[in-house]
């Protein structure tokens, strides 16, 4: 299985201790960073506007979000935490440190330091937009 795979079924586990999919996680975290709109969520998750559209609806109709006045466009609100969405999130973010520290105890401290390094230069190369 490749890396991809892996990461996206350790998320959906992770998140399934609150009910969530790791795709259901993300527009959570991304509600909790600040106000924004689902096409800027998006844009910053680099899916496609309609898919966030559909989780935030989803979201909302649970009443793990709801939707706020944008005082810069009366059309597109903005997507925040309720009290019950943050719940959630914390629960999934405190289960995401318990994986993320076993499979960190499953590596040296040099070995995490050089990906951590590796993949800041990588992200670096391809926020480069090379064509």
């Amino acid at each position: 299985m490749y890396l991809n795979g892996i990461l996206l079924e350790s998320g959906d586990r992770i998140a399934s201790v609150a009910g969530q999919t790791s795709a259901r996680w993300r527009v959570l975290a991304a509600a909790e960073m600040k106000l924004m709109t689902v096409a800027e969520i998006a844009r910053a998750l680099s899916l496609a506007r309609q898919s966030v559209q559909r989780l935030a609806d989803s979201l909302t109709e649970e009443g793990l979000t709801t939707y706020k006045d944008n005082p810069n466009d009366k059309r597109a609100m903005h997507l925040a935490l309720t009290a019950s969405g943050r719940k959630a999130l914390t629960t999934i973010q405190a289960e995401q440190r318990k994986w993320a520290d076993e499979v960190g105890s499953h590596m040296s401290v040099k070995s995490l330091k050089e990906i951590d390094s590796t993949l800041r230069e990588l992200i670096s190369a391809l926020e480069e937009k090379p064509e």
